[in-house]
């Protein structure tokens, strides 16, 4: 079987699970607010960094993309839906990538999207302390926050696809990311900055101190999230549906 009818398959169960795409719409709404509620931060703070801040409110936003991921790859674990997929798309290391590509695309333009409209709402919100920002850096900045954004996705696609369980990723991932991350990272100091999330989060700031830079940090996140997609692929390949 061709891919590409492979993933319009795909892709419309993207569509029409609603859940997937009201996460999407979670991560955008999510996001703008608390990068509003960000954006009266005072610049006196001897750690301010205005394109942190802008975009910080993509640190709980990110938890409506691994929604996304997990939920995106639970389903298919629900009522035999796996059975059927495979029993159309027989070779199942071509549908588990036809399901990360639709993963991918909509997480990646989101992503862009959020970033945007939050470094705008968070520009605004800062008034004269944002003005120091380069072009360059704003574009890093959302651009990477897009990139970011869609791995985060795409590990917890992979983990779900390991676990075959959407709650149990997000009970891994989301403790994780909001707790244990901070306490490793302030434990541990330079440790922290080869962790998925804090590793990735070094393209949102405008300056940063330590091992990696923001591409650096991006193409860690990177491997984790490959790591993942290879431990769901295996598991898809290996276990019974």
């Amino acid at each position: 079987m061709e891919f590409t009818p492979v993933l319009r398959s795909e892709w419309l169960k993207i569509r029409t699970l609603r859940s997937l795409p009201g996460a999407l719409l979670a991560l955008f709404a999510a996001t703008l607010a608390f990068s509003a509620i960000a954006g009266v931060s005072d610049a006196s703070d001897p750690g301010f960094d205005p394109l942190f801040t802008a975009l910080s409110g993509v640190i709980p936003g990110q938890i409506a993309a691994i929604s996304f991921g997990a939920m995106a790859v639970s389903s298919e674990f629900h009522q035999g839906a796996l059975r059927l997929s495979l029993a159309a798309v027989p070779r199942r290391g071509r549908w588990f990538a036809a399901k990360a590509a639709v993963i991918a695309v909509p997480a990646l333009l989101v992503g862009v999207s959020t970033a945007l409209a939050a470094l705008l709402v968070g520009r605004a919100g800062l008034g004269p302390a944002a003005d120091g920002l380069s072009t360059g850096e704003q574009v890093r900045g959302v651009v990477g926050c897009g990139v970011y954004l869609m791995l985060m996705a795409l590990l917890s696609a992979g983990i779900a696809a390991l676990l075959r369980s959407g709650v149990a990723t997000l009970s891994l991932l989301v403790p994780f990311i909001l707790v244990v991350s901070f306490v490793i990272g302030d434990a541990t100091g330079t440790v922290a900055d080869f962790l998925p999330d804090k590793a990735g989060q070094l393209v949102l700031r405008e300056t940063y101190d330590g091992t990696l830079g923001p591409w650096w940090g991006l193409a860690v996140t990177g491997l984790w999230t490959a790591a993942a997609l290879l431990a769901g692929a295996w598991s898809v390949r290996r276990r019974d549906a």
